[in-house]
């Protein structure tokens, strides 16, 4: 493969992957893992297709059970899996502002269940700029798919390396089964 040039079809895609690396603190594509891209030729140019599937979304998680998962260009925040499951029936979450401004560790939200009631710390610092209104009619949602349909918030992140002081999949695991 030695001396084919490399493009990429669609700019905007390109735009996401970049982004994406950065989060990561990827320098090239070999570190990124971008290793299942399926190439093309044309014209004497190596082009890659990247489907939505390889901009995987990058979920990193806090001591007290928050997560937030990188989605293109926001961080969706929630809570745990795990943070649902020790709650028990969630029946109400109050929701942030749209607009706020938020540093780490401020309060978010809060969401309450049968059993307590507990704050929702932010893991980064940013800007919301989406809520779920549908927890207000629907908290349970959390309960039913908490790192899925029952995200609180959406933010525009600050600072990019916050994400370092946060735990992946495997630490976070690592964290739960040492605490139990």
């Amino acid at each position: 493969m030695s001396g084919l040039r490399w493009g990429f079809v669609n700019h905007s895609i390109l735009s996401k992957l970049v982004t994406n690396m950065e989060l990561l603190g990827c320098g090239n594509l070999r570190e990124a893992k971008i290793a299942k891209l399926h190439p093309f030729q044309t014209d004497g140019v190596q082009f890659k297709t990247i489907g939505q599937e390889e901009l995987m979304s990058i979920v990193r998680y806090t001591e007290d059970h928050e997560y937030i998962r990188i989605e293109e260009d926001v961080a969706v925040l929630g809570i745990s899996g795990y943070a649902q499951d020790q709650l028990g029936d969630v029946v109400f979450v109050e929701l942030p502002e749209v607009g706020k401004k938020i540093q780490k560790g401020d309060f978010v939200a809060v969401v309450e269940s049968v059993k307590a009631a507990g704050e929702v710390l932010a893991p980064v610092s940013g800007e919301i700029v989406a809520v779920n209104d549908e927890l207000e009619n629907s908290p349970s949602k959390i309960n039913e798919d908490a790192m899925g349909e029952g995200w609180i918030a959406k933010l525009k992140l600050l600072d990019t390396s916050e994400l370092d002081d946060l735990m992946d999949e495997e630490s976070y695991a690592a964290f739960i089964k040492d605490n139990e």
